[in-house]
């Protein structure tokens, strides 16, 4: 294990100062340090690396689309030296088998933690729990129980997984999206699906949900995180319970914090998402709760797609986004360049929260002596002109062909760089 030191970074308070690296820990918070090796990093933002709790690495099962290497490689040019690689794979994880299958997956690639996060109910239909504490006791140690993709629409099954997770300390990331208003809807119901000939997604059938699980979490003292809030509802019932002092917790994605229903005027299916894109009131609504902490994080929802289930008719198209190479800087387009927030709520919302919401050991750490050395050191004066994912398998990216500011030119995974100079860095097998 080798020593070095980041030289002038400027910490998320606005500090300039060195940073020591020793093996793979935190040694040294200082100006004037010294070590074998020196990178000036004079005008780099340094921050803790991402934590990433929504991220769909389709392995085992859907390898045309994206693999745990090819995803933890994206990611780690994207800052995060943390994903939780959702449950929605074939087979589903909702199993100890599958589960410390991906794990290991993530330990073999080695550039970043990957957690596994479980299925709620056996192959994700819905109607019976899956086995969560042999997921939660295995190797894997899963916190983070998912069905997304589908809503755990029962609202018993529902009451049950937040009853039985309490037990070590799990939480329930739901899927908001009342099924049976929701049948073969393609965009967010209003003028537009009617002009477009697009069968109508309300906000209600994701609001309504929000409600019943709140309730429900408030009832039985459970744990319960909202997966990718998309409207001004939304944000409404949250706020609602969480004055109310329910255990409850929220994400937003980068592309509903930046991107409107209007673009799917051109029948454009990278824009196809679920939940999908909403109205720009929306848009500023969810903007306006990630600053003042209604939203608790920023999580990707990566959901990379061949080009085959992509390059077709809109009615046929895949819904799903990539979004880990892009994340860093739609953060910092909505906190920092717009003069809302700043960079000690980025590094909460892409790092210290998504790790204390899912309890991520060595993840979430702040940049001081003895943390682990997860860190990403980002260039905030550059702007860079986005034309297509590096490392994803897939390709459909909603951001293509916009300027987006900053970039990752360094990422510290336990010590390592897996990305110098912003160029991937190939790492040991483990």
């Amino acid at each position: 294990m080798s020593s070095f030191v980041l030289k002038n970074v400027i910490l998320p308070n606005n500090q300039v100062t060195d940073v020591l690296v020793d093996g793979s820990k935190i040694a040294g918070v200082a100006p004037g340090l010294t070590a074998s090796e020196s990178i000036d990093c004079t005008g780099l933002r340094i921050l803790p690396g991402f934590v990433d709790l929504h991220t769909h690495l389709r392995e085992p099962g859907f390898e045309q689309s994206e693999t745990v290497l090819t995803g933890t490689q994206s990611a780690a040019l994207g800052g995060f030296t943390a994903v939780h690689a959702m449950a929605n794979t074939s087979p589903v994880a909702d199993n100890l088998a599958v589960v410390e299958l991906v794990r290991n997956l993530g330990i073999r690639a080695g550039y970043c933690d990957v957690f596994p996060v479980g299925a709620v109910t056996k192959g994700l239909a819905g109607a019976q729990l899956a086995d969560l504490a042999s997921m939660a006791n295995s190797q894997a140690a899963v916190r983070v129980f998912s069905d997304d993709g589908k809503c755990v629409s029962d609202a018993l099954v529902m009451r049950s997984a937040l009853e039985y997770t309490k037990a070590f300390g799990g939480v329930i990331a739901q899927h908001a999206q009342e099924p049976t208003l929701t049948v073969d809807a393609q965009m967010n119901e209003g003028a537009i699906s009617a002009t477009l000939g697009l069968k109508g997604w309300p906000a209600m059938a994701e609001e309504s949900i929000i409600a019943r699980d709140v309730l429900l979490a408030e009832h039985t003292g459970g744990r319960l995180h909202i997966c990718h809030l998309s409207t001004a509802g939304s944000v409404e019932v949250v706020r609602w319970a969480k004055s109310r002092g329910v255990n409850v917790t929220a994400e937003v994605t980068p592309h509903h914090l930046l991107l409107t229903e209007d673009l799917l005027e051109g029948y454009d299916t990278r824009y196809k998402v679920n939940p999908p894109l909403r109205k720009q009131s929306d848009v500023l609504a969810l903007r306006k709760a990630l600053v003042d902490g209604t939203i608790d994080i920023i999580a990707t929802d990566h959901a990379p797609h061949s080009a085959e289930l992509k390059d077709c008719e809109w009615s046929s198209a895949a819904f799903g986004m990539v979004g880990l190479e892009t994340a860093a800087s739609i953060a910092q387009l909505v906190l920092i360049d717009s003069g809302q927030s700043n960079w000690q709520r980025m590094a909460e919302v892409l790092s210290l929260k998504p790790a204390e919401i899912a309890l991520d050991p060595n993840q979430g750490e702040p940049i001081v002596v003895g943390s682990t050395a997860n860190m990403v050191l980002i260039d905030a004066g550059a702007e860079r002109d986005i034309a297509s994912t590096s490392a994803s398998k897939s390709q459909n990216n909603p951001f293509e062909g916009l300027k987006l500011p900053g970039g990752v030119v360094h990422t510290i995974y336990r010590g390592l760089f897996t990305v110098k100079n912003s160029t991937l860095q190939r790492m040991e097998q483990k």
